[in-house]
């Protein structure tokens, strides 16, 4: 079972997570989700151990219950710029600077983050499956990063993003070999090297 809270203080806890950060194509997403004390939902659990199904019902919930969150990116221009891990972060700061209310703890999935606003911060190692504020802002990065790929997918139908979701398989790697990258792409993921050709930019 998902823990509620991290500090037993009442302080206002507000959970980050990224979506999208193995990928190729596609702006990295982040999320910030701060929870009523009273919040609680059997089903919550880290994105990736959910069906598709189970994370859009609970994107609906977070939103209708959660007393405040925010979705912000990174573009594949930003992220060749700044690389992928500070991209994330970025991310991340972008998605609290949205919210209304202002946290007291941030509570962070993974081991890297860097000081927002002198509030406190927690990294949490897989804390997506650990904490429902994060699993909460797993959900909404990766639902509304999904969202995106889907809306980018009719732009771009031949690299099968709304399937793949601009991660690397064999079928968006092959398509990239024949179709060249888009402004989607990330080139600083070294995708040359990858699939042993080189790109028309």
């Amino acid at each position: 079972m998902l823990q509620k809270f991290y500090s037993h203080k009442n302080a206002l806890e507000a959970g980050c997570d990224e979506a999208g950060r193995g990928c190729l194509a596609g702006p990295v997403f982040a999320a910030a989700v701060i929870l009523p004390k009273n919040f609680s939902n059997t089903l919550l659990n880290d994105s990736k151990k959910l069906s598709e199904k189970h994370r859009n019902e609970l994107r609906i919930i977070i939103e209708n219950e959660a007393l405040c969150w925010a979705v912000a990116t990174c573009s594949a221009k930003e992220i060749d710029e700044v690389n992928i891990l500070n991209a994330s972060i970025l991310a991340m700061h972008r998605a609290l600077d949205g919210l209304n209310k202002i946290p007291e703890l941030i509570l962070v999935d993974g081991n890297k983050f860097k000081p927002y606003q002198q509030i406190p911060f927690e990294c949490i190692i897989k804390g997506d499956g650990k904490m429902m504020s994060i699993a909460a802002a797993s959900i909404l990065a990766k639902t509304h990063r999904d969202e995106y790929m889907l809306n980018i997918h009719t732009e771009n139908p031949v690299y099968d993003w709304n399937k793949n979701k601009g991660y690397p398989t064999k079928f968006h790697k092959k398509a990239i070999a024949i179709h060249g990258t888009t402004k989607h792409h990330r080139m600083s993921f070294n995708m040359s090297e990858q699939i042993k050709i080189k790109f028309k930019k």
